[in-house]
């Protein structure tokens, strides 16, 4: 199964770390808040709720970690609502979010003097749904990115802005603009190239959106990787792309598919391996995307053996590039932080990689990723 999961049940890693963020709709309107839920379904557990009575009182069973609230909603609205829950002992310190058919400087006084942390204008992009949820919970993990050297802090804000946005583009079935996700990645290389990325993945430990976490991390091992073999800039670039657009279809699986603790049934696997299929086809959609960049994309969960997914290539079939995609995907799944798992030691990691996945991956590759583990102390 697809190894941001099966290799943490697999190898017996289970463990909570923290549960998925859940965020709560108050909306009349149905229709809404199933648009709501799924535009956040791959990142967050959501809970609708058509009226204020029934909303705090489960609220207060489960308090979630940010709120959307309509600003029409009865009997009196969402800003008197707002400043109800400043004064309520369980969820005073949720962060809330007024969502109204009226632009935020319209309503800049009524959002001030109730507290509400944020507006979102009906209708809205997806991307900018997804910006200020993920912001408000990750605001002091993004808040610390201030206090990282310059080159650091701006991969970290390029990326992510990057990576919120990608969502809009899947959506609208629109290519995606290559140039912006190589503008966010140049940094990257540079970072890679002075040896001083740690800032970059210590600095996402913490974030809660696992998508851009791994994709992330991905993106940083692959450029170093790729540093370490001695290749060039522009090939540095297409392997920090494809490491950051190369799990872009996972924005259609459910979170309950993407974080399930424990086995995945068939169905559910059948539905995880669709990412591939759903990344490569976005990607297809912008002409201007190097090849090497879709071939990490499709052939990442690929193994020498054949056994990998979706086209089941082996030995001669997998390019360079998708062993080492595949190394780093696993080593990534492996280490990462996840609501099911605590992250495992990066020596661990390797020593199950050489040990025990000889006929998946690249022995020649994963000999060298483990030198430049060494080399560069990875945690």
């Amino acid at each position: 199964m697809g190894s941001g999961i099966t290799c943490s049940n697999k190898w017996g890693l289970q463990g909570q770390s923290k549960r998925v963020a859940l965020i709560a709709i108050i909306d009349t309107h149905i229709a809404f808040r199933a648009q709501v839920g799924r535009a956040l379904m791959s990142l967050y557990r959501v809970k609708g709720f058509p009226n204020e009575v029934e909303a705090i009182r489960e609220m207060r069973l489960e308090p979630p970690s940010v709120i959307l609230i309509d600003e029409m909603i009865g009997p009196r609205g969402g800003c008197e609502l707002i400043h109800d829950l400043r004064q309520d002992p369980i969820l005073a310190n949720v962060p809330t979010v007024i969502t109204s058919i009226h632009a935020p400087s319209e309503i800049a006084d009524a959002l001030q003097q109730c507290g509400a942390d944020g507006c979102l204008a009906k209708p809205f992009r997806r991307s900018a749904l997804i910006k200020i949820v993920s912001t408000l919970i990750n605001r002091h993990v993004e808040a610390n990115w201030n206090n990282l050297p310059e080159h650091e802090r701006t991969v970290l804000k390029g990326t992510v802005e990057v990576f919120n946005n990608i969502s809009d583009f899947i959506a609208a079935g629109e290519p995606v603009p290559y140039e912006s996700v190589k503008d966010a990645c140049a940094p990257l290389i540079d970072a890679v190239a002075k040896n001083s990325f740690k800032g970059i993945l210590d600095g996402v430990k913490e974030h809660d959106n696992y998508s851009y976490v791994h994709s992330l991390r991905v993106a940083t091992l692959l450029s170093l990787f790729g540093h370490t073999l001695g290749l060039k800039q522009e090939e540095l670039l297409v392997l920090a792309s494809g490491g950051l657009l190369h799990d872009a279809g996972k924005i259609s699986i459910p979170h309950e598919v993407l974080n399930k603790q424990g086995p995945l049934t068939d169905d559910e696997f059948a539905l995880m391996k669709s990412h591939v299929a759903e990344t490569v086809k976005f990607l297809n959609l912008t002409p201007s995307i190097p090849k090497p960049v879709i071939i990490i994309a499709a052939q990442h969960h690929e193994k020498l053996d054949g056994s990998g997914y979706p086209n089941g290539l082996k030995g001669l079939e997998l390019s360079n590039l998708a062993r080492m995609a595949s190394i780093v995907d696993v080593f990534s799944a492996l280490t990462d932080r996840r609501v099911y798992k605590l992250p495992m030691a990066a020596e661990m990691a390797v020593k199950i990689m050489t040990d025990q996945m000889g006929h998946h991956l690249d022995q020649h590759f994963l000999s060298l990723f483990r030198t430049m583990l060494l080399d560069a102390v990875v945690d």
